[in-house]
């Protein structure tokens, strides 16, 4: 008998320590998964990331592309819950891959109380958010909003020269959400 509790307290001893090492394996792979994710939408452009660049780098954008044009779509959402009207003040461009190039965008706050929003920006087709970068952008802030203002929030971006042949049209879209958050 005293065999037998001595077996069963060195099987207990494992199957806690495996339990103890298990949890921490666990631990660390839910802890790794949102770099690990981030870099995953850097790599293939899933979730419509942008890149972001400097001006600077934007001004020498290398090889510029005189002949060819790739037309830029801009699409507007307000999450339900933000009083806000959202649109884009150009519908569409045509533009030269290489070249920094602006568009604006209007927000109106249509309550009677300051609200702000973030803006969370996709790009597709999703292989485009690799070759689409943004040096200026109302999305990298909270905005905030007083009752029945409107404001103008300016875009700069670059589509980059070595955007794939096949990619000829480019969707650039924002949805705002409310958020607590001041500035």
């Amino acid at each position: 008998m005293a065999g037998r509790k001595i077996l069963n307290r060195q099987g207990i001893n494992k199957t806690a320590i495996r339990l103890v090492v298990t949890a921490v394996i666990m631990f660390g792979f839910g802890f790794s998964l949102v770099p690990l994710y981030d870099v995953l939408c850097e790599v293939t452009g899933l979730n419509g990331k942008t890149g972001v660049i400097s001006r600077q780098e934007a001004k020498s954008p290398g090889e510029l592309h005189e002949d060819r044009l790739v037309k830029v779509q801009f699409v507007t959402n307000v999450a339900v819950g933000l009083p806000w009207r959202f649109k884009a003040l150009e519908k569409e461009l045509f533009v030269r891959p290489g070249k920094l190039t602006f568009t604006n965008f209007q927000a109106t706050n249509l309550s009677q109380s300051s609200v702000a929003g973030s803006a969370v920006p996709s790009v597709a087709p999703s292989i485009a958010s690799r070759y689409f970068n943004k040096t200026d952008c109302f999305c990298f802030v909270v905005q905030s909003l007083d009752p029945n203002q409107t404001k103008i929030m300016p875009v700069a971006f670059v589509v980059d020269s070595k955007i794939p042949d096949n990619v000829d049209v480019v969707t650039l879209s924002y949805t705002f959400f409310k958020t607590e958050e001041k500035i």
